[in-house]
């Protein structure tokens, strides 16, 4: 009998051996929220959990296993296990004391108790569509947002529209450092190419937001953090290729903890891109390195990232005579732009949705920027954490062009004699130069304990630009060695402090206070490109309260609401563009009032707003002559309207994310400005055209988005992305015959990941954009003018691309 016995286990523990099992695990929170991206290192191999914070780990052996699992903010959890059969696990993390990267970010952002409206975007959406496109393409899917790409591909210059409010009134800060431009303020995304691949999380809070660094919110907040810290050492490559010999090649790497305190990361990039419309390519390369020193309650971190950036200019648009293969009409365009012969056959002969008016060879953007940061950490105990940041970022750079039969008191060169003959115009070639440096530093001072939680924070700015122009070439004369034929500099500084207070009255009331005060100084003098001298010597002094409340219902459901002001600047252009006016600064009153309701399969969040404005800039539809828009200030005008977003997870194969803005924009009194010149353009007569609650451009009524997803097995994905744009008006007449048509594009995106032993993972990604092929233009601008009884108009547009596909395959190791 005990020889059976002895058999029968002998057996038992030879079949126990040879069998395979599978853990399949979930990591959670306290509030058992999943932490995706937690590590879990079991048999000495490493796995990461997806984005719902589970994970599966397959064909064990039967033994004894001890699972160590890391999360960046909670404390290294180890546990034992037994195996013998497949098994599911819950891994309940705690919240630890050890400082992380977050603490930099901490005092712009917005959390759940702010009584107030955004979307953060994790790692893990960021990579799903970025395929090499610049940030504004990524964040198309999120509410009230509208993209427009000046090549028609998103590769390039692209832009962005928050609530109907462009990128000049969208703050961006990125590890809570200023980003836009200080003089234009301004972001060009085209400077920092492929950023998103080293980014960690982006916010984007709609209306005034909470307070933060740089220029005022008067639509929006982008708030992007760069990668965190990263315990695992990683090696990654990125590989794109697509339509219009669209080309992106990433390369990221990552030592990991290295002596229990040391990590330092990196990635270069190039993107390369012939564009959509003709030559408007782009040859983008970038760089991101950082190298950190981590204690339990120090961080030291330095950030080094930047760009360089040469594209083909396709700025000026397509004429919409253009557009409608209507000959006659782009006869007349050609005569009203003053355009030769060669242009206007150029016009008659191109394709229409894909026309660009510059030929010239060397008709190019070309830019590099360079940013370094310093962020240092400290918590000093469980209640008080400090921080400071240093930053410096120097851009040089100019765009080329070539100018037909300019004359050359316009460059302040003497007329050319030859025989008889006496020659006061010529073909020529010019740079337009901007060389500046920024610098400054950021700060604040964070207190929480279990009622009270406030945050003294601010940032000192100064910024040093100089503007000029050279000629590199003319037809008929010699010109001077390396001659400028203007100059001008802008020195800028901005300061600013403020203190937010969160206070727990109630086990489920919550107040939030926020009050912020911000200095501006701003001196810029000299000639500029069109020989003018010109002025400015202007100093501001804001104050920017806010203050809300947040109720909970309960653990999933919580209203709130808030009212915030703000107040800003002229930008540079409105004194340059309009010599002889003083633009006013503009005021801002903006309430919030909301609904969130999160769930296990249901997520909804509920916003109304209100942004009344006093004094706003607003566009008069015209362009200068490097194209940027020529604004004018109103007396009063406002933004209202409706937001939802919602998310849900229908089954566990499919889930279904969608958002939609209800929107008014109005202007109560605006004065159209017209000139007539006479029936034989010999007259300089004003003409204004008055208008009430009239719409103000570029503030589509209605915007939604949608996006479908579908899982049939593990590590495939499908997805349809919808996204509708209603009618814009190009500038604040409301009048149809200067509008943008509403839009509804479809795009398909797949993807599929392989895990192996050898290395992390393999995926493959596929996007389809425009997959119905719908002709549309995102953007567009309009001017007019009077010649006695005629009125001339003419409008141009930003035709966008049809159809067209990238493929991506992603290398982890």
């Amino acid at each position: 009998m005990k020889i059976f016995v002895c058999v029968g286990v002998l057996l038992l523990l030879s079949y126990s051996g040879a069998a395979q099992f599978t853990i399949k695990g979930s990591v959670v929170s306290q509030e058992r929220a999943g932490l995706p991206g937690a590590i879990l290192k079991i048999a000495e191999r490493i796995y990461t959990t997806d984005d719902k914070g589970q994970v599966e780990i397959s064909q064990l052996p039967a033994g004894e296993y001890e699972i160590e699992t890391k999360f960046l903010g909670y404390e290294t959890k180890t546990m034992s296990l037994t195996l013998y059969q497949d098994e599911f696990i819950e891994i309940v993390m705690q919240e630890g004391f050890t400082l992380t990267d977050e603490v930099v970010i901490y005092a712009t952002r917005a959390n759940d108790h702010t009584p107030t409206t955004f979307t953060t975007l994790d790692k893990q959406n960021i990579q799903k569509q970025n395929f090499g496109q610049d940030l504004p393409i990524l964040l198309n899917w999120t509410p009230s947002v509208v993209t427009t790409s000046d090549a028609g591909a998103g590769v390039g210059y692209t832009g962005i529209r928050i609530r109907g409010s462009d990128a000049t009134r969208i703050n961006v800060t990125i590890n809570g450092i200023p980003y836009n431009d200080s003089e234009s303020l301004g972001t060009f995304w085209v400077d920092v190419p492929d950023i998103a691949s080293s980014s960690q999380s982006v916010q984007v809070q709609r209306g005034v937001g909470t307070s933060t660094n740089g220029a005022g919110a008067f639509g929006a907040s982008i708030n992007l953090q760069t990668n965190t810290r990263n315990d695992e050492a990683y090696a990654e490559t990125v590989n794109s290729f697509g339509s219009f010999n669209t080309r992106r090649h990433t390369l990221s790497v990552g030592t990991g903890l290295l002596n229990e305190h040391w990590v330092i990361d990196g990635r270069v990039s190039r993107i390369l891109s012939d564009g959509f419309i003709d030559r408007a390519s782009s040859d983008l390369k970038s760089y991101y390195f950082s190298g950190g020193f981590y204690a339990n309650n120090t961080i030291l971190r330095a950030v080094v990232f930047g760009g360089s950036e040469r594209t083909y200019q396709s700025w000026y648009g397509v004429p919409q005579s253009r557009l409608n293969n209507d000959v006659e009409a782009m006869e007349t365009t050609a005569s009203n732009e003053g355009w030769n012969q060669e242009q206007t056959d150029h016009l008659l002969n191109s394709d229409s949705r894909t026309f660009n008016i510059y030929t010239y060879k060397n008709q190019v953007d070309d830019y590099r920027q360079n940013h370094y940061q310093l962020h240092f950490s400290h918590r000093a105990n469980n209640s008080i954490t400090a921080n400071a940041s240093l930053h410096y970022t120097h851009g040089q750079g100019f765009y080329e062009e070539y100018r037909y039969d300019d004359d050359f008191a316009s460059y302040g060169l003497p007329e050319v004699v030859i025989g008889d003959s006496v020659i006061s115009s010529s073909d020529i070639i010019r740079r337009r130069w901007l060389d500046n440096d920024f610098y400054g530093i950021t700060y604040s001072l964070n207190y929480e304990n279990e009622k009270l939680n406030f945050v003294l924070g601010g940032a000192w700015n100064r910024y040093e630009g100089d503007h000029f122009g050279e000629l590199m070439w003319a037809e008929v004369t010699t010109l001077p060695i390396e001659y400028q034929y203007y100059f001008n500099a802008g020195d800028k500084c901005d300061f600013n402090i403020f203190l937010k207070t969160n206070y727990q009255l109630t086990n489920r009331l919550n107040a939030f206070a926020d009050l912020q005060y911000r200095s501006i100084s701003y001196e810029a003098s000299g000639v500029e490109n069109k020989q003018n001298e010109f002025g400015i010597d202007k100093t501001y002094g804001f104050f920017n309260p806010k203050i809300g409340l947040t109720y909970q219902f309960d653990e999933r459901q919580q209203i709130y609401t808030s009212f915030s002001v703000a107040k800003r600047e002229p930008v540079r252009d409105d004194f340059v563009d309009n010599p002889g006016s003083s633009p006013k600064h503009e005021n801002l009153y903006n309430l919030e009032a909301g609904y969130r309701k999160i769930s296990d399969r249901f997520t909804l969040h509920v916003n109304y707003y209100l942004m009344k404005y006093k004094n706003q800039l607003v566009l008069t539809g015209a362009l200068n002559d490097v194209g940027a828009p020529v604004r004018t200030n109103v007396d009063k005008s406002y933004r209202t309207g409706i937001e939802m977003e919602s998310i849900w997870k229908v089954s566990n194969k499919l889930s279904w994310n969608i958002n939609l803005t209800l929107s008014q924009n109005k202007i109560r009194d605006f004065t159209e400005v017209l000139y007539d010149y006479g029936l034989n353009f010999d007259e300089y007569n004003v003409i204004e055209n008055k208008y009430k609650d009239t719409d103000i451009s570029f503030s589509p009524n209605v915007i939604a988005g949608s996006g479908f997803s579908y899982s049939p097995v593990q590590n495939l994905e499908f997805s349809l992305l919808t996204k509708y744009v209603g009618s814009q008006y190009l500038d604040n007449t409301s009048t149809n015959a200067r509008s943008i048509d509403g839009y509804l594009t479809n795009d398909i995106r797949v993807r599929y990941s392989w895990k192996f032993t050898f290395m992390k993972e393999i995926s493959f990604s596929a996007l389809i954009n425009n997959v119905l092929d719908e002709e549309y233009e995102s953007n567009g601008y309009t001017y007019g003018y009077l010649g006695g009884d005629d009125a001339y108009r003419e409008n141009f547009y930003y035709p966008q691309a049809g159809r067209n596909y990238m493929v991506m395959v992603t290398l982890k190791f």
